[in-house]
């Protein structure tokens, strides 16, 4: 159990860090979903591994009647985990997810199998996933990686990646940029797509 609170502190003072609207620690405690989901799952996810499952599930449900997001008790949380805004973010059973990582609203891990074994993503340390953005299966995202808003991502990839697109797919790697997800200056496959056709028939058209 002092294990489970000093892990609750360290997601706490992440607000601080990662969100610069936080103003006071009453209002982290009253008004941050993400926070309250964390608590209650970490308290979840010891009962499930205390094979108390039932009681994990149902703390788990109230977790997400209470806040909108919807974590899987035994889904494994690494230290300073922070869910920004948080409404309809979904970890399934078997995610793992690494130390450092940032979710915002409306974020999957979410599974592509009915097995029974490992079927969602691991989640390396220092990932950040923008809003709406779905993993998908067992692969791996590897360390200090980006992944863009609405991605669909469905295949690993390797660390310091910058991750956009349906499906998602890797544009770059930039080993100083790890941590940093400003989606105005991510890259926009597809409207570089749709300019080097716009290009290509201009430069048809003044020939014919």
């Amino acid at each position: 159990m002092k294990n489970i609170w000093h892990a609750i502190r360290e997601d706490f003072s992440m607000v601080f860090e990662r969100d610069p609207a936080a103003r006071s620690k009453l209002e982290i405690i009253f008004c941050y979903p993400g926070i309250h989901a964390l608590v209650l799952h970490r308290l979840a996810h010891r009962l499930w591994c205390a094979d108390l499952k039932l009681l994990a599930r149902f703390l788990s449900h109230v977790g997400r009647f209470l806040t909108g997001i919807e974590i899987h008790p035994g889904a494994t949380i690494g230290r300073r985990f922070f869910i920004d805004h948080g409404m309809g973010v979904v970890i399934g059973e078997t995610a793992e997810v690494g130390d450092d990582v940032v979710l915002y609203q409306g974020v999957t891990l979410g599974g592509t199998s009915w097995n029974k074994g490992k079927r969602h993503p691991t989640i390396e340390d220092r990932v950040v996933i923008g809003s709406g953005a779905i993993v998908l299966g067992n692969i791996r995202i590897g360390h200090d990686s980006r992944i863009g808003a609405s991605s669909v991502v469905i295949h690993d990839a390797p660390s310091h990646s910058t991750i956009v697109g349906i499906p998602g797919k890797v544009l770059h790697r930039d080993e100083k940029n790890g941590g940093q997800l400003e989606h105005g200056t991510l890259p926009d496959p597809y409207a570089d797509a749709i300019r080097g056709l716009e290009k290509r028939i201009t430069e048809l058209e003044k020939k014919r």
